[in-house]
């Protein structure tokens, strides 16, 4: 059958604006193929600004990321910084980093995935072409040094070309304000409105790599945030002994990790050999997210075979963290991950009990555990919810008059030790847990003694996420909408709290949450797949028995899954 005569003329007026020839030619051969189903799904709309930016499988079309879609987001953002630069957003802060006369500036780095040099190499010619100051990073390199980048070197906004943990076949195009933190409502919303509004790509000016807008850094950008992020985790000399196992997941941040981790004066890490350099096809794990089961595998092995304290994971651009530790008398297998909420209520308690005085403030999510709220109660600090997603996190303490951003986390192994990088940090969350692991250490305790110590003094809170895959999650969160369910699991429904009415202090979000005894469920539609999230919190008090009292955590969460996965089954 003959493809369709207006997805051929859509596909076809794509081509013959499309600045990339090799993507010219792969839309080709899908019309010389008749493959229309495929040519439907890649302009079936644009990329758009997600819970972290533009993210999609790398290939032709306005659906998937490509050259194209690079030049159209980055002309974008050109213009808004052009229009926009030395005013304020509604919450009072920078929304660039240039004032009025002065010449905009981007900083532009980007990961080891397929086509991610291509993809900077793009942004930074449409920069310069419109008259934007570009500075670019040595490449390959973690996003956390992007972060840091764009405040350090006071520009204007900030552009890092990955995917974070997504298939080796995805790749992705993350947007930083001048204040170092992602881009928010509404200017995310401007930016995709301008893209509607560029008219033909052929049209847009560019220049070469060798423009004088275009500058260059060395190393001198790495050495001054490891500066920085070294200080984080203290100067006292670690003690003899901390035997750690360390994969960069064939990402980016092995380098970078390696010297922080000289830099704060921890011996060097014992690093798994068949990870320890980028590859964009990832080929030892099945999916490059350290949370997927099986994807410390190797790690784990060796830090069997070694006898190690400790498992350190980044994820392949380095913002994420992902911790192991033993489990006494475990025998061979006898290691565990921690969860994203254990290591961040561990790092939440470490840091808060460093502080001295003043005003120090602790954040999460409205998804994330309600354990880091009883410790900072405990240490007299502020606590923050937020909505999901570094970008709010991040910005948890700004309008906070005399409150000092201490740490941030968000269960999905995202951590922010204080405001050297406004981001989540895998490499600066690292050194802060070798830290508390070397103090646990030489007082013969470990990370698990220290979590023990947690939920004794605050029970024991036991979490875990659903992720269920559904055509139209939007559909699914409307029809719980219309018909509340008066319980979920046996437990009566206390409280529910809608995220789409202003009225929760909050950006409305489409959220849901469910308040019970002693438990608490949140569900969201997924900001950049078809999935529709839950995560779902049992508290039980710990008394004197923490053992009997995670056994029975574990026994009410069974029927509290079992009927969230009943509640949003389409």
């Amino acid at each position: 059958m003959a493809i369709d005569a207006g997805v051929r003329a859509t596909v076809e007026a794509w081509i013959a604006d499309d600045p990339d020839p090799r993507d010219q030619e792969e839309l080709r051969s899908l019309l010389a193929r008749e493959a229309e189903e495929e040519l439907r799904d890649r302009f079936a709309g644009r990329l758009t600004f997600g819970t972290a930016g533009l993210r999609g499988a790398v290939g032709a079309g306005p659906n998937r990321m490509n050259r194209a879609v690079v030049r159209a987001a980055t002309a974008a953002v050109a213009g808004w910084l052009r229009d926009v630069r030395g005013a304020t957003d509604p919450r009072g802060g920078p929304r660039a980093g240039a004032a009025p006369g002065e010449t905009p500036a981007v900083v532009v780095g980007c990961d080891a995935r397929h086509r991610s040099d291509e993809f900077a190499d793009e942004a930074a010619r449409v920069l310069a072409g419109a008259g934007v100051r570009v500075h670019l990073l040595p490449r390959p390199g973690p996003t956390p040094l992007l972060a840091f980048a764009v405040r350090h070197l006071g520009v204007s906004a900030g552009i890092m070309i990955t995917a974070s943990h997504n298939p080796a076949a995805d790749n992705g195009y993350k947007l930083y304000l001048g204040d170092g933190a992602q881009v928010i409502p509404p200017v995310d919303a401007e930016i995709e409105g301008r893209i509607a509004r560029l008219g033909p790509l052929s049209a847009l000016p560019t220049a070469g790599l060798d423009d004088p807008l275009v500058v260059r850094h060395g190393d001198e950008v790495a050495a001054a945030y490891l500066d920085a992020v070294a200080g984080l985790a203290g100067t006292a000399a670690a003690p003899p002994g901390l035997t750690v196992v360390y994969t960069p997941m064939h990402g980016v941040a092995g380098d970078l990790m390696l010297r922080a981790l000289r830099r704060a004066g921890f011996a060097a890490p014992h690093v798994v050999a068949a990870q320890a350099k980028p590859d964009a096809d990832f080929p030892t794990v099945s999916f490059p997210n350290p949370e997927e089961p099986g994807a410390l595998d190797l790690a784990l092995a060796d830090a069997r075979a070694l006898g190690a304290d400790l498992v350190l994971a980044s994820d392949p651009d380095g913002d994420r963290l992902a911790v192991a530790v033993p489990v006494p008398g475990g025998g061979t297998a006898g290691w565990r991950q921690l969860s994203g909420d254990q290591l961040g209520a561990l790092l939440g308690a470490y840091l808060l009990g460093a502080e001295t005085g003043g005003a120090p403030l602790v954040a999460t999510t409205i998804v994330s555990s309600t354990l880091l709220s009883k410790i900072a109660a405990s240490a007299g600090a502020r606590y923050r919810e937020t909505l999901t997603g570094f970008k709010w996190i991040a910005r948890a303490a700004d309008g906070e008059p005399g409150a000092r951003f201490v740490f941030g986390y968000e269960e999905a192994l995202g951590y922010q030790v204080g405001q050297v990088v406004r981001d989540k940090d895998g490499i600066g969350a690292a050194l802060a847990t070798l830290r508390l692991a070397a103090t646990a250490k030489a007082a013969g305790r470990s990370l698990s003694d220290a979590y023990d110590d947690l939920e004794r003094a605050h029970g024991v809170h036991l979490t875990e996420q659903l992720s269920l895959r559904i055509p139209e999650p939007g559909e699914v969160m409307r029809r719980i909408r219309a018909t509340p369910p008066a319980a979920i699991g046996g437990l009566s429904v206390e409280t529910v709290t809608d995220f789409t009415d202003a009225g929760t202090g909050l950006p409305p979000s489409d959220v849901l949450r469910y308040t019970l005894r002693q438990a608490r469920v949140v569900i969201r539609p997924s900001g950049t797949e078809p999935k529709i999230k839950a995560y779902l919190e049992v508290i039980e008090p710990a008394g004197d028995d923490l053992a009997a009292a995670r056994e029975a955590a574990a026994r009410r969460m069974a029927p509290l899954r079992a009927a969230v996965i009943g509640l949003l089954a389409p």
